[in-house]
């Protein structure tokens, strides 16, 4: 007999499902078949057997080793997401291990049907994707579409195909209820009542992490590799850092609550992730790779955010490798506080002929720097180069795949050190030209637009990330006092000297908090945009005459149109974004619309659609001058860390009104998943030469991949 609460999950379910049987219609966001997993997910191959091959032996044992890492350290990912995440993945990886035509059999001999099943394999394909059951980007809770009872057998005619001991049943039977639920505090990432996040524990509050931050602060110690855990009988605030190896507990008294530095979380798999670097050390191409490796090594033992910091100093130095990799505490998308990071690996070969094309605009960017829209004060003492290659992924191992890094996020390494820029190549070439309908442009952008956006995209891409990430200066005082700006210095905004900056123990991160990571990325587009209209650039690229204007119009129509499609990740309930980059959109979008109709309007057609018109003419006369203030704010605010002013900024142009509020449920009816990938996988030969396994671009390739990939996890 089930509980009381299982029995109304249960009937809370066959609701669900009632709901989204019976309506064609697609719902908002506040009806619960918004979160049902849907049938439509497309899948994507990332291909890279070409690239892969021609590498030589040692590279590929390199590579290997590298990924191995990286997919090790993923399982982190799952540990970081939500509670029931971890062992989601082990039911999978027991449900589907398992003979694949049995698996069928014994469905269908318990009243599964093959659709049933094929329900479960899409939710299982999403969950490895994501690293968990919340989107990487929208941070929303799916739920399968099949329903409580047959996942339940499912999972019993895997038992029956194993050691028929019930330990699927009983995984399972642990995890029902926090899978289907969707109790309003369970459907995004969020902080207590708000919402789920593994990267604390359920009982903190806010003014539990304001205080473990002004501790942090004081104490100088950076949280991109943390968690934080509070004990429910002590109060004790636990400080928890990520490192293979243990040490003692530090204690500390702290404004009347005691606050605790544990180490050892994820030992066991940062321990194997450590062995994985010891073999890619056999293999390295040069010095600097090896000090890397090895300040990989400390980071990962020890848990010091110093030694990671080391190994990025060698890995910018390590210019234009064959192998490129990059490993760590990456990003910081998904902790709902904008400080802790996700795990990411990298792993990816250099497409040498197109990496020419971002060497010509490394070479340009001194050239262009000094177009953007603020004064020489306000940009970086000196410009450091570097290395923007195009890369051929191997692996990205954690929740999402983008399609172009600048990293590192450390902005005293980005500072002293430099940067590097990477475009992911065949993450860019996999979608394809399709050939629908465009939603929210009219008739005459269709054709354009359809022709021109992969190449608007690529220009878009390089932009943001070299000129983007890598522009502005931080105002900033050390430790003995010093700065590093005038400080009789004008404000162009307040017209007065400079008056506020980073202080000691301050950074981006620390002071701009839940706002950080959008606003920079806005920041970032803004550039991409300003910068597009310079011919210069867009040569660079290889686009000049009416092609290179209308790569311009066809990247700030699509700006435009991103904006529309952000509200998706708007969530009106706690008046929330949901998603950094479509935030950033938004309020460009935002920016384009108080220029007025002369730039652009949004109108709904006679056909009911709403579409967003653009003015060509006016992107440089009016629209040009608008970016200009707009980003001149933006760079001003985050190099002053005048966070008053740049909260008030930002907070305006995000604002979502009754209109849009409207404009939100259209866009809502016209959404569609974002993809899968399915990514290869390398292994060791009979004869200890790496290899590279493919698999096809199915739901059950994405699940065959990590089958292979976490062939440890099977039967524990």
């Amino acid at each position: 007999m089930i509980s009381s609460r299982k029995a109304l999950t249960a009937l809370l379910w066959a609701g669900i499902l009632l709901l989204f049987a019976i309506s064609s219609r697609s719902q908002a966001q506040d009806d619960l078949s918004f979160y049902v997993n849907p049938e439509n997910v497309p899948v994507r191959a990332l291909e890279a057997r070409a690239d892969f091959e021609a590498l030589t032996p040692k590279e590929k044992l390199y590579a290997h080793w590298m990924a191995r890492a990286s997919w090790v350290g993923s399982l982190i990912t799952w540990e970081q997401l939500s509670p029931e995440s971890p062992d989601l993945l082990r039911l999978f990886q027991g449900i589907f291990g398992k003979d694949p035509v049995g698996l069928r059999r014994e469905a269908s001999r318990r009243g599964v049907s093959g659709k049933e099943l094929t329900w479960l394999e899409q939710y299982a394909a999403r969950c490895y994707s994501n690293c968990g059951n919340y989107l990487s980007f929208g941070d929303t809770k799916f739920v399968p579409k099949l329903s409580v009872d047959k996942f339940a057998e499912i999972a019993a005619g895997a038992d029956s195909l194993g050691r028929g001991d019930g330990r699927l049943s009983a995984l399972f039977e642990s995890l029902r209820e926090r899978i289907y639920s969707l109790e309003k505090h369970e459907r995004s990432l969020g902080i207590g009542m708000d919402g789920v996040s593994a990267y604390y524990s359920e009982n903190i509050t806010m003014a539990d992490l304001a205080l473990v931050a002004a501790f942090m602060k004081e104490k100088r110690i950076e949280g991109w590799n943390t968690r934080v855990f509070k004990d429910d009988a002590s109060g004790v605030l636990s400080i928890r850092f990520a490192s293979a190896l243990q040490q003692p507990d530090q204690e500390f008294e702290f404004r009347g609550r005691k606050i605790a530095l544990v180490y050892g979380d994820y030992a066991s798999i940062l321990a194997e992730v450590v062995e994985s670097f010891e073999e890619a050390l056999k293999y390295v191409a040069n010095d600097n790779q090896r000090r890397m490796v090895l300040a990989y090594i400390n980071h990962f033992n020890g848990g010091e955010t110093d030694d990671h910091k080391a190994s990025q100093r060698f890995w910018v130095k390590d210019k234009g490798p064959a192998v490129e990799t990059n490993v760590g505490f990456i990003e910081t998308y998904r902790d709902p506080m904008g400080v802790r990071a996700e795990w990411e690996g990298l792993v990816a070969m250099v497409n040498k002929e197109q990496t020419k094309k971002f060497g010509a605009l490394v070479e340009s960017a001194p050239r262009m720097l000094p177009l953007l829209p603020w004064a020489r004060a306000f940009e970086k003492d000196t410009f450091q180069r570097p290395d923007f290659t195009s890369l051929e992924v191997l692996c990205f191992a954690n929740s999402g795949i983008p399609a172009g890094i600048n990293i590192p996020n450390y902005d005293d390494i980005r500072g002293n050190f430099g940067f590097k820029n990477v475009s992911l190549g065949n993450v860019l070439r996999a979608g394809g030209k399709s050939t629908a309908r465009i939603s929210f442009l009219e008739d005459a952008d269709q054709e354009l637009y359809r022709d021109l956006i992969s190449e608007a995209f690529e220009v878009q891409v390089g932009l943001h990330e070299l000129l983007g990430h890598g522009s502005g200066k931080m105002f900033v005082e050390d430790a003995k006092g010093k700065v590093n700006f005038d400080r009789k210095l004008i404000n162009p905004v307040t017209k007065k000297e400079i008056a506020t900056w980073y202080k000691p123990g301050e950074d981006w991160g620390t002071q701009f908090t839940t706002i950080a990571s959008s606003f920079e990325e806005c920041r970032a587009e803004a550039v991409g945009l300003y910068l597009c209209l310079d011919k210069g650039a867009l040569k660079v690229f290889g686009h000049e005459g009416e092609e290179a204007n209308d790569i311009i119009y066809v990247n700030w129509l699509n700006m435009a149109r991103a904006g529309m499609m952000g509200l998706t990740f708007y969530t009106p309930e706690q008046t929330k974004w949901r998603q950094a980059h479509m935030q950033g959109r938004f309020a460009l979008l935002q920016m384009m619309l108080e220029v007025g109709d002369d730039l652009i309007k949004i109108y709904k057609s006679k056909e009911g659609d709403w579409r967003v018109h653009l003015n060509r003419e006016a992107i440089e006369t009016k629209g040009h001058p608008a970016l200009a203030d707009f980003l001149m704010k933006l760079n001003l605010y985050k190099a002053t860390a005048d966070t008053q002013r740049g909260r008030e900024l930002y907070r305006r142009y995000t604002k979502v009104d009754g209109r849009f509020l409207e404009i939100r449920d259209y866009v809502l009816s016209k959404r569609k998943p974002r993809h899968l990938w399915v990514q290869p996988v390398t292994d060791l030969d009979h004869e200890g030469r790496a290899i590279m396994r493919s698999y096809p671009a199915t739901y059950r390739g994405v699940i065959d991949s990590f089958l292979d990939r976490f062939d440890f996890l099977i039967g524990n």
